[in-house]
């Protein structure tokens, strides 16, 4: 039986941007919007040409191959023609294959926020599709705040719904722009749009995050009968976001419930590519990717507790909902004090080390693993210091070098101006190779300068380490007071692309910031060597 096909329609350019903190450059723009095209998107709203100087400049040429490049902005402004509003003008002169008319559909938002009549409100919709279909745009209206306006004033609701659709828009979107319908009010006031004349395959859905169910209430709108889903890349969007494209994609390719029914633009082959997509985006964002992200997380295939392995390793499925592969992501068996021997013979296999099931070396790592648990250590978050930890126990580590000696001095003075500054020393003695080097740095504060002082002199391994960069640098207080335990958790990445994180607990930060700065570089030793480094290159 053919499936029917249902169409994504990506805002993260336009919704997306209104995220606090986050402002996208043209350059920005362009590349999301190819990242989205060769992904399969169907449309890829750009943002409003005419509103500011970025949006008018992206729109100024069609940005996508594929997929349709929409134009979003508002309906003609009341007691204006069509052809006499600028902001119309500007929609229809950008160089986009859509425009995407925001339209009130709530009456309270008419008299509150447009000022105008019911009627005037109607004829600006009217008059604003009819002025995009004559000028050869595919004309879409967002009804905004449709089904806070349909509980409010039913018919007035419907009534711009069926003006748009009328008027010969291809999509009329429902929007849930405050984001507190639930599921159920959802799919029971579409029921009632489509009996009111608007087919299902002329419908879409606009769900907004605020009570956590913006990807329900897509779905939810999908059963009901809309063809049309709009969301945005890992759910940004203002207040808590819209719904997450991210999230859709894959269960409307994997779950039966969707899959038997519907398909989408998106290849089984492009859906293994959903988990770089998303990391590609944060990287963009300059943000950490997050790990409990659904489908694509670091975690969302993750198993800590020992008997959980144990099944993963006789049969996957009982306890991963989908493949991981399907989506471009991983499974990981994590080490900790609540893992079992089958969580650590996995995770050792997937890093190359083999080690037999009874050799009693294996009960020695575990045994210090958990000591070492004990004591504040966390190597499930730190897969370098464990690999590395393994690596010793199991084979042995080359010693690339030595730390003999390091101080760390911190002052905070008065300059000749006097303003008060905060300066920070550090002092590192290295053996390598017999020859003992010292190096001193200035950084801005502590780690920082012990950082640059452990890597400004490493003799024969320097130029090895020339692309290792910190990327971030976590600090947890394991117990109470000022002479708590300190753990550090530090993430490196090399001009390769890998990413690896490394760990130090001690009474004292910066000696726990050392231990982790050590491991990361001597994992990025041994990695350039290919004696580490399978896990962080994935």
């Amino acid at each position: 039986m053919a499936r029917e096909r249902l169409y994504l329609f990506d805002t993260t350019l336009r919704d997306g941007q209104q995220t606090p903190g986050i402002d996208f450059s043209v350059e920005d723009k362009i590349a999301i919007a190819k990242l989205l095209d060769a992904f399969g998107i169907d449309y890829v709203e750009g943002g409003y040409p005419g509103a500011n100087p970025t949006d008018t400049a992206f729109f100024q040429k069609k940005r996508t191959a594929s997929a349709k490049f929409v134009a979003f902005g508002m309906t003609k402004r009341a007691g204006v023609s069509a052809s006499n509003d600028p902001g119309l003008a500007a929609l229809i002169q950008s160089q986009s294959d859509a425009i995407c008319f925001v339209a009130k559909s709530w009456d309270y938002h008419v008299r509150v926020a447009l000022g105008c009549t019911n009627e005037e409100n109607l004829d600006s919709i009217k008059a604003s599709v009819e002025a995009a279909v004559a000028a050869g745009k595919e004309a879409m209206v967002d009804c905004e705040h449709f089904f806070d306006g349909f509980k409010a004033n039913a018919s007035y609701a419907l009534a711009c719904a069926k003006t748009a659709f009328e008027a010969g828009a291809r999509w009329v979107v429902l929007c849930d722009t405050n984001g507190g319908t639930q599921p159920s009010e959802v799919r029971a006031i579409i029921k009632n749009v489509i009996a009111a004349g608007i087919p299902g395959d002329h419908l879409g859905i606009h769900a907004h995050d605020d009570t956590g169910q913006a990807v329900a209430n897509s779905l939810a709108a999908v059963e009901a009968g809309v063809r049309q889903i709009q969301g945005t890349l890992n759910g940004i969007g203002e207040r808590c976001g819209n719904a997450n494209l991210i999230s859709i994609v894959p269960t409307l390719a994997l779950k039966p419930a969707f899959a038997d029914r519907f398909e989408t633009g998106i290849s089984a082959e492009a859906l293994t590519g959903i988990s770089r997509l998303s990391r590609a985006f944060d990287e963009l964002l300059n943000r950490a990717p997050e790990a409990q992200a659904p489908y694509v997380g670091a975690s969302a295939f993750a198993t800590k507790a020992g008997i959980h392995a144990s099944a993963l390793a006789k049969e996957p499925a009982t306890y991963e909902h989908v493949p991981p592969e399907t989506v471009g992501n991983r499974r990981r068996v994590m080490v900790s004090d609540q893992g079992g021997k089958a969580n650590f013979l996995a995770e050792l296999k997937r890093r190359g080390i083999d080690v037999p099931k009874d050799d009693h070396r294996l009960d020695a790592l575990i045994s210090v693993v958990k000591e070492r648990e004990a004591e504040g250590y966390a190597y499930e978050g730190a897969d370098a210091s464990f690999e590395l930890l393994a690596r010793k126990m199991l084979h042995g580590l080359p010693e690339f070098f030595s730390v003999t000696s390091f101080r760390c001095m911190v002052e905070r003075r008065f300059d000749a101006n006097g303003n008060l500054k905060t300066v920070s020393e550090a002092i590192v003695k290295v053996l390598v190779e017999g020859e003992e080097k010292m190096s001193v740095a200035e950084g801005h504060g502590p780690v920082n300068a012990l950082d640059i002082a452990l890597r400004k002199d490493l003799g024969k391994y320097q130029n090895e380490i020339a692309d290792l960069e910190l990327a971030d640098f976590k600090v947890r207080i394991l117990n109470g007071g000022t002479e708590a335990i300190t753990r550090v958790l530090v993430e490196s990445h090399d001009s390769t692309g890998a990413r690896w994180w490394t760990v130090g607990v001690s009474e004292n930060i910066i000696d726990a910031s050392f231990q982790a700065l050590m491991d990361s570089i001597v994992y990025k030793l041994m990695k350039n060597r290919e004696m580490a480094g399978l896990v962080a290159a994935e």
